[in-house]
């Protein structure tokens, strides 16, 4: 392997692999808190360096382009959450390009999706065949980032988001975007050290639950519960 893809290849992995770290630090710690937003940003940052690096490699490792909407994904979600909480809520050219850029993903992904209920192959060949687990998370990803698309345009339309909304549109993206860490990880790397031909057992799916229960729980706390304006009230001025 070329020493530039050797080096490339390290920095996504080092990059996952500490977003994985920071990721859990952020979610387990209090919120607000000075380990929260310390462990936050830097989360921020690592995911911006495995996402960037994953579409890189998407694009020069043949069998790879499926990454390059993976990666693409991975960099939308925490910079739309982190410019969430970063900009109070408010809209202007970050928000209008982050809609656009939702748009744009949704595209290859739609079109993908038609491809596979028509039956003609794929337009790009994958080294993971998109079958099984792997068919049921390239669904939930094409509905997620339908979602989100959906977000952003209601946001832009509205003139901004406050309150608790703001809070948990900051929280799902972020929490998604630590998802997808924890999935390439598992699923994407971990496996590939599994005896015999590549695969991935539905265990390796696992892990990647725990942060989508934690972040359904956070959500009911945040939305149904007065724990936003509580908390608000004790938090020093």
């Amino acid at each position: 392997m070329p020493s530039i893809l050797t080096l490339a290849l390290g920095l996504h992995i080092g990059g996952g692999s500490v977003a994985l770290v920071s990721g859990t630090l952020a979610l387990f710690s209090l919120k607000g808190g000075v380990l929260h937003r310390r462990a936050g940003a830097v989360f921020f940052v690592s995911m911006l360096v495995m996402g960037s690096l994953a579409a890189y490699l998407a694009v020069v490792v043949p069998g790879q382009i499926g990454n390059l909407i993976g990666g693409a994904f991975a960099i939308y979600l925490v910079a739309s959450g982190w410019m969430t909480v970063r900009r109070k809520g408010a809209v202007g050219l970050p928000e209008w390009i982050g809609l656009i850029f939702a748009i744009c993903l949704c595209a290859p992904l739609v079109f993908l999706n038609i491809q596979r209920a028509m039956g003609p192959p794929a337009f790009s060949k994958s080294a993971v065949p998109i079958e099984g687990p792997v068919l049921v998370a390239f669904y939930v990803a094409t509905a997620v980032v339908l979602i989100a698309a959906i977000g952003d345009a209601r946001v832009v339309l509205a003139g901004g988001i406050f309150g608790a909304p703001r809070i948990a549109r900051h929280l799902w993206r972020m929490c998604l975007g630590l998802t997808i860490a924890t999935g390439s990880a598992f699923t994407n790397g971990l496996a590939r050290f599994l005896p015999g031909p590549y695969h991935v057992p539905a265990v390796f799916f696992l892990p990647q639950f725990v942060p989508v229960v934690l972040l359904v729980f956070w959500i009911i706390r945040i939305r149904f519960t007065p724990w936003l304006a509580r908390d608000a009230v004790l938090q020093p001025a």
